[in-house]
């Protein structure tokens, strides 16, 4: 009894330690992180107009990072200091027209106070004045000789930021402020060289303002229709006059503070999509409004949450500790900013590749396949949610546009379907699918919150998703796949009035399945006598109908994959009690194990390659050059020993892989290496983590710390207060491509944890043996 006594009262100590924001561990205590000890990890400054992206051509990316919460569809950023037109609010908001970024207001909510005794008005470049960024909050500080003005914003729901003003009186004498805020929208969007119309307009309401969208059906920029509705409603009761673009809310009564007192105003405004969104927010404000320090502490919980979750303290003590934890942090703030709830055809929540860029606000399969496994930890229902969005639209045997492929998951899914699926979109793609990592996210997620009805749920699901590559991506019916296509009206051209397969849109399909949509690999013209090039062939079922293509070329990162998801599946059969599909999974595995490192290893090179199949000739394309693809094999745990090292040379030899950002996407002794073209030579985190875990798994972890600490130092920004890149230049380290990019968040965030932390890598651990 003592002894229980003795343990309550440790256990309400540590309790008590928590809650007061310190962890007891053994003897020691420990400072638990806070929100506030991350502030400006993300430069989300801006100085919003109608051109949003970047001036340069190849890129489509929003020249500023942006904050948003929750899912919503919108998002803000920090004043500039030298711009007077983003002081005093937050500029923005940045909003998404289904599709597609655009700034809608330079900023939609200014404050403007006046001394209503002595008219002076404040300006605020003349305060002094502090913009903070913390994880899950906007802070800005003004402070004058008289008065402070403090203004936070946070995400009430995925439809709503709750901006609130704090005005301090900073003397002793009584103080009276006349208060009003003004705004505009932009109503236009910079289109390369010409300016689209967006069609809004501004109407008053009570107690703030509206912003009304037409229909615009603009199907690369823009896509509105006359439900969307932005509205800003004020805590106070103002008067709202409208000027063309611009307005005016003023208050109706005068401000009083006391000698040395304070008061709080506040500001919902809200993006919705449809009336019944509106219904929904518009009954809300006052909730908001009446009961906003219950959500702004229910905001920083949360938030608090996530960073301790980031930074556990089952991390190892490592070098450099808190620079590595800031750019946990900064994964976590990119992948929550990128977090988007349903709208349109999106069920569930997910996490979209970038809400910065123009093309990337949709769900991709592996995207969001990787995306789930990061935040598994911080957050496993948006992670399992993540998921589901995707098989949402797992293909079904009834299904009436393509049930010839019964179990695939489409490539890339958005708010508008196409054409094909009675919709208006141009980016929902059913042309291919992605690499089979399913499996592997449902089974992170499992690993952190033992949610065996998810796991229930998702098993079916997932051994349809398997089969299909099987049924449509094996040509020859030998157990090893291809990369491949659907049949779709794209891949059709005509020739002499007849439909035929249209080669050169296949096989660029077939890369996109890859995942690494220009890869050398996957190149139509061979390299040398023997390589006949990338060619495609029909894939049939049993009665002999077409039910997709598949080029003639067997991939070892796909197959490789699909070992792995025969592990991943055999560990989730085990917990749901289905032995005989353990045994099942089991038996394919050994069998392809031996083909993978019988085929597509090369005992001259030490390195794994694609193999090109023409009819009974087979090619090892170990002429085409080395690429990412294979270290894959380690990552999957089915190479042998003897096979691993050779791979491990490979990838540690600083001519090759081993280069100043390491693990390019195409060995950097290659021929065709170019350091800035796409998936020919820069860094895409997602594979250099698979080969740092593959190096982990033959326990080469000297070697991963080695390549991790290169991938975490010599990121242009990543220390500082820049955004996390698609991919990198492999020679300097120069960010390329989409800014505030989601998987590079992911894999950062995981390799903090796998590499500095627990050791544990995401790999399947059904099968480990490497003889």
């Amino acid at each position: 009894m003592k002894k229980m006594i003795k343990r309550l009262g440790v256990v309400s100590v540590s309790l008590i330690l928590f809650l007061c924001g310190f962890v007891s561990t053994h003897d020691t205590v420990v400072h638990a992180d806070t929100i506030n000890d991350y502030p400006n990890v993300l430069d989300v400054g801006g100085n919003p107009t109608k051109a949003i992206y970047l001036a340069n051509k190849d890129v489509s990316t929003n020249k500023y990072s942006h904050f948003s919460d929750l899912g919503a569809w919108h998002g803000y950023y920090q004043p500039i200091k030298r711009v007077a037109s983003t002081l005093g609010g937050f500029p923005g908001p940045m909003i998404i027209a289904e599709e597609y970024p655009v700034n809608l207001s330079h900023q939609l909510s200014q404050l403007n106070l006046v001394n209503h005794k002595t008219g002076k008005k404040y300006n605020f470049q003349n305060a002094e004045a502090t913009f903070t960024s913390y994880p899950g909050r906007l802070n800005q500080i003004y402070t004058f000789k008289d008065l402070e003005v403090t203004l936070n914003l946070i995400f009430t729901s995925n439809r709503t930021a709750l901006i609130q003003t704090t005005l301090k009186n900073r003397t002793k004498q009584p103080l009276e402020l006349k208060c009003a805020w003004t705004g505009d929208i932009i109503n236009k969007l910079r289109a390369g060289k010409k300016d689209i119309s967006l069609k809004q307009h501004l109407a008053a309401i009570n107690d703030g303002v509206q912003v009304a969208f037409q229909k615009v059906r603009n199907d690369n920029y823009y896509m509105t229709t006359n439900q969307n509705k932005v509205t800003v409603t004020y805590s106070q009761p103002v008067t709202t006059t409208i000027a063309g673009n611009k307005y005016k809310s003023s208050m109706k009564d005068l401000i009083s503070l006391a000698a040395n007192g304070t008061t709080d105003l506040y500001t919902a405004e809200s993006y919705v999509f449809n009336a019944a969104e509106q219904a929904r927010e518009t009954a809300s404000y006052q909730d908001y409004f009446a009961n906003a320090k219950k959500y702004f502490e229910k905001n920083e919980a949360r938030w608090n949450n996530y960073v301790n979750k980031a930074v556990s303290s089952d991390q190892k003590q490592v070098k450099n500790k808190e620079k590595r934890d800031r750019v946990a942090i900064k994964s976590v703030e990119t992948l929550i900013n990128n977090w988007m709830s349903p709208a349109g055809a999106l069920k569930h929540d997910g996490i979209v590749p970038s809400m910065s860029d123009q093309w990337f606000v949709g769900l991709w399969a592996w995207d969001s396949w990787k995306e789930a496994s990061a935040v598994a930890e911080i957050d496993p229902t948006l992670a399992e949610n993540t998921i589901r969005a995707l098989f949402d639209y797992q293909i079904q045997v009834d299904d009436k546009v393509r049930s010839q492929d019964k179990g695939m998951i489409p490539d890339a899914i958005f708010y508008n379907k196409n054409k094909e699926r009675g919709g208006d979109g141009i980016n929902w793609n059913e042309r291919n699918s992605k690499p089979p990592l399913a499996a592997w996210a449902v089974w992170q997620v499992y690993r952190q919150n033992h949610d065996k009805q998810f796991l229930a749920e998702m098993y079916p699901k997932l051994v349809a998703y398997h089969n299909w590559w099987y049924t449509n991506r094996d040509f020859n019916k030998n157990g090893l796949a291809e990369y491949g296509e659907t049949v779709d009206p794209l891949h059709f051209k005509k020739v002499k009035g007849k439909k035929v397969p249209d080669a050169k849109a296949i096989i660029l399909a077939s890369a996109w399945e890859s995942g690494m949509d220009n890869a050398v690999r996957f190149d139509a013209k061979g390299v040398g006598k023997a390589d006949k090039g990338v060619q495609i062939r029909e894939d049939k079922n049993s009665d002999g109908k077409v039910v997709g293509f598949s080029i003639n070329q067997e991939s070892v990162d796909l197959n490789a994959y699909l070992y792995a998801e025969k592990g991943y599946l055999a560990l989730m059969a085990d917990v749901l009690s289905k032995q005989d599909d353990v045994a099942k999974y089991t038996d394919e595995a050994a069998k392809l194990k031996k083909a993978i490192n019988q085929d597509f290893y090369d005992q001259k090179t030490g390195f794994y390659y694609d193999r090109q199949v023409n009819g009974e000739q087979m090619l090892l394309l170990n002429n085409r050059g080395k690429g990412t693809e294979g270290w894959t094999p380690l990552w999957a745990n089915l190479a042998t020993a003897k096979q691993a090292k050779g791979v491990e040379k490979i990838m540690m030899n600083k001519k090759m892989f081993n280069t100043y950002m390491p693990l390019p996407t195409t060995s950097r002794d290659s021929k065709k290496f170019t350091a800035t073209k796409y998936w020919r030579g820069p860094v895409w985190l997602d594979q250099a983590m698979f080969g740092v875990e593959g190096l982990q798994n033959y326990g080469y972890d000297k070697d991963a710390l080695v390549l991790t600490d290169k991938l975490f130092d010599h990121a242009q920004g990543l220390n500082g207060s820049g955004p996390i890149r698609e991919n990198y230049n492999p020679l300097n380290g120069h960010g390329l491509n989409s800014m505030n990019f989601s998987w590079s968040s992911s894999v950062y965030y995981m390799l903090h944890h796998n590499v500095y932390g627990t050791g544990e890598t995401s790999s399947q651990t059904a099968f480990t043996e490497h003889s």
